[in-house]
């Protein structure tokens, strides 16, 4: 039997990545992004050429209808889940003051940063205590946050809440799943080069090379995608609620 893998937000960035290291680690992986479109086709061919079991899974994390639907059927095409990485994210519509932050922007942060997490979390998790899982399998849900649930960045107040509220959630599900041998952990990320980081990378860049980070270098996603595998492969034996601070260094406090 094979480790099965659901990650969202895989179509691009962390969650691909993730997907490619894992894949290499011999799971079946099923990729989920929010369209069922070109881009995460082609994320499913670039995982598929490691030559496991793949299939794409199109569904909005925000709907928390779907979940127990997609999960199902995720299961009937490559077998019992064992892991879950939810990496799906959103940005803040507009950086600025945060006395100018909208009921739309806070909601959507909340709902798909922190909510969605919870219920896909919920869901999964109910799927596997309803069963017997191998004790050879090692089960675990991987959540990706941030840095900035620890440290404000005050023109992006509402996904530092986002962000804060599901580093709880992951404290929550490991202290509840603990007894069942499921792992949970919380990978913060820090200054990485995606998508959503585009319009800032190249000014963290130069402060990263000046000393913002202790490593002098911006992080890339096939850091963060190792990270994830190590962790999801049961590669850190005993532990769990576990947060992973993979940020260079950012946050270590100095004088």
């Amino acid at each position: 039997m094979r480790q099965v893998a659901l990650v969202t937000g895989a179509s691009r960035g962390i969650g691909l990545a993730a997907a490619e290291a894992l894949a290499q680690d011999g799971f079946a992986i099923a990729l989920n992004g929010l369209f069922d479109d070109a881009e995460l086709h082609e994320a499913v061919r670039r995982v598929k050429a490691h030559g496991v079991p793949v299939m794409a899974a199109p569904f909005d994390v925000s709907d928390t209808t779907l979940a127990a639907g997609w999960l199902a059927r995720i299961e009937e095409t490559l077998g019992p889940l064992t892991t879950l990485v939810n990496n799906a994210g959103v940005g803040v519509l507009q950086r600025g003051d945060l006395l100018d932050v909208t009921e739309e922007s806070w909601d959507r942060c909340l709902t798909v940063n922190a909510k969605a997490l919870f219920f896909l979390s919920q869901a999964f998790t109910r799927r596997l205590l309803s069963r017997t899982r191998p004790e050879t399998l090692f089960h675990s849900i991987v959540n990706v946050t941030s840095s900035n649930a620890r440290a404000v960045a005050v023109q992006r107040s509402e996904y530092c809440a986002s962000k804060a509220a599901a580093a709880m959630v992951s404290m929550a599900f490991a202290v509840r799943l603990g007894p069942e041998n499921i792992a949970v952990y919380d990978v913060q990320p820090g200054l990485i080069a995606t998508d959503m980081t585009a319009p800032v990378i190249e000014m963290y860049r130069k402060r990263a090379a000046d000393g913002l980070t202790l490593m002098p270098r911006v992080g890339e996603p096939a850091d963060m995608g190792g990270i994830i595998a190590t962790l999801a492969s049961g590669k850190l034996p005993y532990t769990t609620g576990q947060v992973i601070s993979a940020d260079a260094g950012l946050l270590v406090p100095r004088f």
